[in-house]
C-alpha cells in the first residue's frame, strides 16, 4: 500500500511539474503573428509594392520575422506566371523576386 501511495505521489508530482513547465513555456512564447507589430509598413503597402514590381495581382501574402528582420512574402500572378516576391517590412522595397515554376510551398526560401 505504501508503494502505491509513493508511486501515485510521484506521478502526481511529475504531472504538476509538466503542467507548470507548459504554462511557463506558453507564457514565454507569444504568438508569432505579434511580430508584425515591428513592421513599419502594412501588409497592404507590401502587397501594392509587390504587385507593382511584377505587374501582377497578389494571390497571397504573409509576414515573416527572421534573423534579418521582418519581410513580407507575397505571391503574385502575372502573365500566367507566379512570382514569390519578398518585400522589406521596414521600407517597402522589393528584396527578391523569384518565379515559382511549381507550387513548392516556398522550398527555395532561406
Amino acid at each position: 500500500m505504501k508503494r502505491r501511495t509513493t508511486i501515485s505521489l510521484a506521478v502526481a508530482a511529475a504531472g504538476a511539474l509538466a503542467a507548470a513547465t507548459f504554462a511557463y513555456a506558453a507564457h514565454e512564447r507569444p504568438n508569432d503573428a505579434l511580430s508584425v507589430l515591428q513592421a513599419r509598413i502594412s501588409l497592404v503597402q507590401a502587397v501594392a509594392s509587390a504587385e507593382q514590381h511584377v505587374q501582377g495581382k497578389a494571390a497571397s501574402a504573409e509576414y515573416e520575422h527572421g534573423a534579418r528582420g521582418g519581410v513580407y512574402d507575397v505571391e503574385v500572378v502575372s502573365a500566367n506566371k507566379v512570382f514569390d516576391v519578398k518585400v522589406d517590412a521596414t521600407d517597402g522595397k522589393v528584396i527578391a523576386s523569384v518565379e515559382d515554376r511549381n507550387d513548392r510551398e516556398d522550398d527555395h526560401d532561406d
